[in-house]
């Protein structure tokens, strides 16, 4: 049976910047597009593996909690990496590959050329010269050098002082050569921008700064593919979206997809980040990217970034209609939520950055002021995205007692 989930104060502030879609949808099509995700689309899913992951619907979650539907997109399954990073790094690197390889060998090259099942032996011994690289929590980091040992390039990642064990070795698995620094994430996006500067490598980065868009708008292209999946499989299209944030990409590629489809049903895209790294809701307050300084030591590790995205914040200053924070109480909670079949909702294993949209929907529907804020209702229909599995199976063990196998066979529910 499922549990509730306790109550912890959750923080929330309604954007006073928020723009009417239809207001804004020139200026967001100018960032992301229809025409630039179908770019993504045909080359992603013709990859080995690809395959639409599931999007589960959980209505007897959803009549607890006094809404019409509650949907949940479940990352876990993606490309056998664990979470939907694995479209957005390794999609980048494919099209900087693109770009490299046809300036260096003066013919155009495409995607499919960069695969071994490509059969173009002057492209992948090419390939082999290029270094790519970026800083990471453990998700894009997997995805850049996933991306890397199937496109035959060379990948070196940078991981902070507070990434586990368990994820310096699943990105190790693919090939990549990874490297530990002192201080935090945006000290680890510092130091291999420093060191692909001096190295002539590229960064794969999925955070935006001033000169450096191309590559980021890439990465959330790819995120883009499963949103539309999402939005396909939906029996009716949702009221509100509640969307974790590190630096922003995801939210912004989630926000500025339904902006595009239908701007004059634009649903509520409420923001959530950590208490411990709420870089947007804090920007949210000033009027402009802050920046929040300090060990971001919070449980949600994928979401542990001090440092807004540039090219996220020109979709969500005007786009999300309210940011957020819960603690990490709140995530653990929500995890053993999930982890609980109950009734016609099944067992779902989600990591602890995963489940920050959905902790951040339950809470505020226990604390009416935050349900006024954010219109929710007996008719709200919402949508979440599980971002990731058990990226790190130890992890998740410890915090749910039983491992992701379990919850999958259902082993053990109380």
């Amino acid at each position: 049976m499922t549990h509730p989930v306790p109550f912890h104060p959750i923080q929330v502030f309604a954007n006073p910047r928020r723009l009417p879609g239809e207001i804004y949808g020139q200026a967001r099509e100018a960032l992301l597009s229809a025409p630039a995700l179908a770019q993504a689309q045909a080359v992603i899913t013709t990859w080995p593996g690809y395959a639409p992951t599931p999007l589960c619907a959980l209505p007897d979650l959803a009549a607890r909690a006094g809404v019409a539907a509650i949907h949940y997109k479940d990352e876990g399954s993606r490309f056998g990496l664990g979470s939907f990073k694995a479209l957005g790094g390794a999609y980048a690197v494919a099209r900087l590959l693109c770009t490299q390889l046809g300036q260096r060998l003066g013919r155009e090259v495409n995607p499919a050329q960069l695969l071994a099942s490509g059969n173009d032996p002057e492209v992948r011994s090419a390939a082999a010269g290029i270094t790519v690289t970026c800083a990471t929590d453990g998700n894009h980091g997997r995805s850049v050098a996933w991306g890397a040992q199937m496109m035959g390039c060379r990948c070196v990642i940078y991981i902070h002082a507070t990434v586990s064990e368990g994820r310096r070795e699943a990105i190790a698995h693919y090939g990549a050569e990874v490297v530990r620094t002192a201080g935090n994430y945006d000290d680890s996006v510092q130091q291999a921008d420093r060191d692909a500067r001096a190295n002539g490598w590229f960064v794969i980065s999925d955070t935006s700064y001033p000169g450096y868009m191309d590559i980021p708008r890439d990465v959330m292209q790819g995120y883009q593919l499963m949103v539309d999946e999402a939005a396909q499989a939906l029996p009716q299209w949702p009221t509100h979206v509640f969307v974790q944030a590190g630096v922003g990409g995801f939210a912004a590629a989630v926000c500025a997809y339904f902006w595009e489809r239908d701007a004059t049903r634009m649903p509520r895209c409420v923001v959530v980040e950590p208490e411990q790294a709420d870089c947007l809701l804090r920007s949210a307050r000033a009027g402009e990217p802050v920046a929040v300084k300090g060990d971001l030591d919070t449980l949600m590790a994928g979401l542990a970034c001090g440092e807004v995205s540039l090219l996220a914040w020109q979709v969500l200053e005007h786009g999300a209609a309210a940011f957020c924070t819960i603690p990490d109480a709140a995530a653990v909670d929500a995890m053993r939520q999930l982890a609980q079949p109950g009734g016609a909702d099944p067992a779902i294993a989600a990591g602890e950055s995963a489940v920050a949209g959905l902790s951040a929907l339950l809470l505020a529907l226990q604390d009416p002021q935050a349900c006024a804020t954010l219109g929710l209702g007996p008719d709200s229909r919402v949508l979440l995205f599980g971002s990731e599995g058990d990226t790190d199976p130890l992890l998740y063990q410890q915090l749910v007692g039983r491992s992701a196998e379990q919850v999958r066979q259902g082993a053990g529910a109380a």
